[in-house]
């Protein structure tokens, strides 16, 4: 599972976008199936502008089919039955997966 962090040189919130979809694209053309994507909470610990933006874009693509779907980081557990599936159809992303998830600080899957 590749690990992109959009949020690692301190991006405006456009260029992280631009990064998501570069990075999604890329992960398609490699046939990957589980993207960890990590985003950050923004300066206050909140949640910031990017996290915001960046599980907007993934919601909108998962209704549209543009990726299966995708997991945050605050709905990752074994309770949640979207995470407890993938976790079990992904042996290698026991870890922290991620589908089409987004994750902050602390890994989740997308």
């Amino acid at each position: 599972m590749k690990t992109v962090n959009l949020k690692s040189d301190m991006p405006q919130v456009h260029e992280a976008l631009q990064r998501l979809d570069r990075e999604l694209a890329l992960a398609r053309q490699g046939k990957l199936t589980l993207l960890k994507l990590i985003h950050g909470y923004g300066s206050t610990g909140a949640g910031g502008d990017i996290r915001i933006a960046v599980q907007k874009r993934l919601l909108e693509m998962a209704q549209n089919g543009q990726i299966r779907g995708c997991i945050f980081g605050e709905s990752w557990s074994k309770s949640d039955e979207t995470a407890w599936k993938l976790l079990q159809s992904h042996a290698d992303s026991k870890a922290i997966p991620i589908w089409a998830a987004a994750i902050a600080e602390s890994p989740s899957l997308i």
